[in-house]
C-alpha cells in the first residue's frame, strides 16, 4: 500500500517548487504518473512519490540534490523498475529520481577496452554496442534487455556468466557521483590499477542509491570470445545436480555458466513462452544448464568432452547439446523466462540465498524442509556455479493470516541455515526494503553501527533513498 509522504508538502506545491529551482527539469506530477513510478517487480508493494524528476544530465542531479538537502526531501533513485528487493521504492515519497534520460553510451575506448555510460542505458544495449566493436561486457542478469546499468550498479548485479567473470562490481573503474548535498564527485581513475586512497567505487557500487546518484560510469571491456556451447544436462536427483556443481570446479572445468533449474522452473518456463518443444524424460528432478566459450571453435570440444566425464560421476542423464544459435537461443530464453513465468503462475515471495557452492546440497535440502514445516511449495533456480540459489515461495493455499505472519518466520529460518552454511542474505538482488529485517542475522550491532556511520558521512540529513538496507539500532 502507498506511503505516507514524508513532509507536509502537496504532491503540486513540491512539483512546483522543485519546477522553481531547477527550471528546465522535467518533472511529472500527475496522479497517474506516480503512481506508474511507484512499484518495482517485488512483490505487490507500493509506494507513492511526491513528483518524479527527470534530469537530463548530472547538473540537474546536482541542481536537485541541492535543493532537496536544502529542504530536506527525500529522493530515491530509479531506473528501469525491475529490481526485486524494493531498493527504488520511494517509501517516504518525496523525489522519484528517474534516470531515465541519462541514457547515452558517452565513448567506447577501443584501445583501452573500456565503455562510458551514463545509468539509464539499458545493459544489453550497452554490450551489443560493445559487441559491434568486438569487445564484450559479461554481465548479464535475466532482465537485461530492460534493467538499466544504472540499477546493476546500485545492485551489484551478477547473472549466469558471472561465475567466470564476476559481478558487476568486478567491471568498474571509476564513477562520477552526485553526493547528498549536490556534491559532484569521482571515485576512482579510468586506470586497471589503482591504489590511491580509499576506494569509493566499490563502496558506491551495491549502496543501492543509499550514499549517492551515479551520473557516469567507466566501466572495463575484454575482447570478445566468439564461440560457445551449451549443455542442458538432466537429473534425477537435484541434490544430484547441485552436488554436480562442486564437483565440476574440482574436475578442473571452468563454465562460461553454470545454471540450476529445477523440474517445475523449466515447465513452467515453457508454458509461459509457448515453448514446448522440449522433451523432459519423466524421471527428471533438475537440470544444470552449463556454457562454455572460446576463441578458438575447435577448444570447445575438449571443455565440453571434460565436463561430460566429470558429470558422470555425479549420475547426470544423456544431455543436450546446442551449439547453434537458434538451439542457444531457445535454452537460454527458457532460463531467462523463469522468473517471469514464476511470477505470472502465484503470488510469490523470492529470496537471493548464496551459500559457498559447496554446501549447494544442504541449501536446497533446508529450503524443502522449512517447506514442509511451514506448509509452502517452493521453485528454486539460480546460479548454481556461484552458489546463487533463487528460492521463489509460492503462496498457492497458504491463508493470508500465514502469508503475511507466518511466512517471515520460515524465512529467517531459511536464512539461519543459510548463515551457518556460510552464506549471505542476497547475492545479486541487494537488500532495498524487504530484506532490511534480516540484516541482524547476518551482522553484529557493531558491524551494523559501523555501515551507519558511513550512511551518515555520505547523508547526514538521510534524505538519499531512505529506509533501506539498514535496520534501526536495538534500543
Amino acid at each position: 500500500m502507498p506511503a505516507d509522504p514524508q513532509s507536509t508538502h502537496s504532491s503540486s506545491s513540491m512539483a512546483a517548487q522543485l519546477q522553481a529551482a531547477v527550471p528546465h527539469l522535467r518533472i511529472l506530477d500527475s496522479a497517474e504518473e506516480r503512481a506508474a513510478h511507484s512499484q518495482d517487480h517485488t512483490e505487490d508493494l507500493q509506494f507513492l512519490p511526491d513528483c518524479v524528476a527527470m534530469p537530463e544530465n548530472a547538473q540537474e542531479v546536482v541542481a536537485v540534490m541541492t535543493w532537496a538537502h536544502a529542504h530536506h526531501i527525500s529522493v530515491t533513485p530509479a531506473g528501469a523498475w525491475t529490481g526485486l528487493s524494493g531498493g527504488a521504492l520511494p517509501v517516504q515519497g518525496g523525489i522519484s529520481l528517474s534516470t531515465k534520460r541519462l541514457n547515452r553510451i558517452v565513448t567506447i575506448d577501443e584501445l583501452n577496452h573500456q565503455i562510458v555510460v551514463e545509468p539509464g542505458v539499458i545493459v544489453q544495449e550497452m554490450q551489443e554496442a560493445a559487441e559491434a566493436k568486438g569487445l564484450f561486457y559479461a554481465v548479464d542478469p535475466a532482465s537485461r534487455g530492460t534493467c538499466t546499468i544504472g540499477g546493476n550498479l546500485a545492485e551489484n548485479s551478477g547473472g549466469p556468466r558471472a561465475v567466470k567473470y564476476g559481478v558487476t562490481k568486478d567491471w568498474v573503474l571509476n564513477l562520477e557521483v552526485v553526493l547528498a548535498d549536490g556534491t559532484l564527485i569521482e571515485t576512482g581513475a579510468n586506470t586497471l590499477k589503482n591504489s590511491t586512497g580509499y576506494n569509493l567505487t566499490q563502496l558506491m557500487v551495491g549502496s543501492e542509491g543509499t550514499l549517492g546518484i551515479i551520473t557516469k560510469a567507466t566501466l572495463k571491456l575484454l575482447p570478445l570470445p566468439p564461440f560457445n556451447a551449451l549443455l542442458l544436462v538432466p537429473f534425477e536427483s537435484a541434490s544430484d545436480a547441485c552436488a554436480a556443481v562442486a564437483g565440476l570446479f574440482r574436475g578442473g572445468n571452468q563454465p562460461s555458466a553454470l545454471e540450476f533449474m529445477e523440474r517445475s522452473a523449466i515447465e513452467l518456463a515453457m508454458v509461459f513462452t509457448g515453448d514446448h518443444s522440449l522433451a523432459l524424460d519423466t524421471n527428471t528432478t533438475a537440470h544444470l544448464l552449463i556454457e562454455v566459450d572460446a576463441f578458438q571453435e575447435p577448444d570447445l570440444m575438449p571443455q565440453l568432452e571434460r565436463i561430460a566425464t566429470t558429470l558422470e560421476r555425479f549420475n547426470a542423464g544423456e544431455p543436450l547439446m546446442a551449439m547453434d544459435a537458434a538451439g542457444k537461443d531457445q535454452l537460454w530464453n527458457l532460463r531467462r523466462k523463469v522468473g517471469e513465468a514464476v511470477k505470472a503462475h502465484s503470488t510469490y515471495k523470492e529470496e537471493d540465498t548464496v551459500v559457498p557452492r559447496g554446501h549447494l546440497p544442504e541449501l536446497l535440502s533446508a529450503v524443502k524442509t522449512t517447506g514442509a514445516q511451514f506448509g509452502f511449495e517452493s521453485i528454486c533456480y539460480g546460479h548454481a556455479g556461484d552458489g546463487n540459489l533463487h528460492v521463489n515461495i509460492l503462496k498457492g493455499n497458504l491463508t493470508e493470516e500465514e502469508w503475511n505472519n507466518t511466512l517471515p518466520k520460515a524465512i529467517e529460518s531459511i536464512f539461519k541455515e543459510v548463515i551457518r552454511l556460510g552464506g549471505t542474505l542476497s547475492g545479486e538482488h541487494g537488500i532495498g526494503w524487504v530484506q532490511k529485517p534480516f540484516m541482524h542475522l547476518r551482522f553484529s550491532e557493531a558491524e551494523l553501527a559501523l555501515q551507519r556511520r558511513i550512511k551518515n558521512a555520505f547523508d547526514p540529513v538521510h534524505i538519499l533513498n531512505p529506509d533501506k538496507i539498514l535496520p534501526p539500532p536495538v534500543k
